[in-house]
């Protein structure tokens, strides 16, 4: 009785110490997702959440990403990217244009009323990133590539022409915008989207170059009283990358990988550029309902008053990528017809 005991004791031992080698070996993966923006900001709210919940649901729960807005892991927004090459994060949202001049052929994306639709800037990209960005990337697996919708001025005074941004400080977003503020005569104040409260507030700037979605996190139909947007192309985007650090995600077993496979790339690009464009309305009718001035700038005088200030832009940007080796004038036919073929699909 006492060595049937004792065997059946060390099988039961062998059992357990089984399942825990099999509970560990699928035991769930938790991902953590750095950002710059409030929670209840567009872009965390209606894209990055919405696509955590999904991967979440679509592992069965044994992927579980937890959500830090506002930097909470601590550092600024341009050191992003690096979080997550180093593995501080497993996961980030950023704006490319935040380390200027690391990832130059985004800036096509950037340039000055380049961008009519968002969705097809974004489509373009993620091709584009597919076909000759990756190298840029060194160090991160992609999960998205996209635009937000018309960047547009949000100033204290009305501006109606080039000539009324003459003194005025604005804020950029990155090294194109800035560009662009300096040819149509602006003071280019260059700061991530965070500081730009406190820095109306406080009369640091005069205004701001933003699209609508993001205005309401932001409080800026309280902090100016004018806005100033453009018929047909935008005056400008920023280029956003979602990725994750490489080895985090090449350490995930084939069936979890799948899972962040299935729920990235192009068609996850395009969906969070729509996400952002339709976050614009609401933003926009905070403004509205506060009475704040609305400016149209229509498009023959975009054509006679504008864009031969920014004209320019394009051929320093062509040259400034040809000297890094890269081939500026065919990334912008290249994403011109990439953003058409997008647009005669639909």
């Amino acid at each position: 009785m006492t060595n049937r005991r004792m065997l059946l004791g060390a099988a039961g031992a062998a059992i357990m110490l089984a399942m825990g080698a099999t509970s560990a070996f699928a035991q769930d993966v938790t991902l953590k997702l750095h950002q710059f923006l409030p929670a209840q900001s567009a872009v965390p709210s209606l894209i990055l959440d919405v696509w955590a919940d999904k991967v979440e649901a679509d592992s069965g729960g044994r992927i579980k990403i937890d959500r830090f807005p506002s930097m909470q892991l601590g550092g600024t927004p341009p050191e992003l990217v690096d979080q997550a090459i180093d593995g501080v994060a497993d996961i980030v949202w950023t704006v490319v244009g935040y380390t200027p001049g690391r990832f130059p052929s985004t800036e096509v994306f950037e340039l000055p009323f380049f961008v009519a639709d968002p969705m097809a800037a974004s489509y373009a990209y993620w091709k584009m990133y597919e076909a000759d960005m990756q190298d840029q990337f060194d160090g991160l697996h992609m999960l998205g590539t996209w635009v937000h919708g018309p960047g547009l001025f949000h100033t204290t005074d009305p501006v109606n022409a080039p000539s009324d941004l003459q003194g005025m400080k604005i804020r950029g977003g990155s090294r194109m915008v800035n560009d662009m503020l300096t040819a149509v005569g602006a003071t280019p104040v260059g700061m991530p989207v965070p500081a730009v409260s406190e820095s109306l507030s406080k009369g640091v700037i005069d205004g701001a170059t933003l699209p609508w979605e993001v205005t309401s996190s932001l409080k800026v139909a309280e902090l100016v009283g004018n806005h100033t947007d453009f018929e047909g192309n935008g005056l400008y985007t920023l280029t956003f990358i979602m990725a994750m650090n490489q080895g985090a995600y090449d350490g995930l077993p084939d069936d979890l990988k799948a899972v962040i496979d299935a729920n990235s790339g192009l068609d996850f690009s395009v969906r969070a550029a729509e996400a952002n464009l339709g976050a614009d309305a609401p933003s926009k009718q905070i403004a509205e309902d506060m009475g704040n001035n609305f400016i149209t700038i229509d498009q023959a005088t975009v054509d006679t008053d504008w864009m031969p200030l920014v004209a320019p832009i394009y051929g320093s940007w062509v040259a400034d990528m040809d000297s890094k080796g890269y081939d500026g004038q065919a990334m912008i036919d290249r994403a011109r017809a990439l953003m058409a073929e997008y647009t005669a699909a639909q």
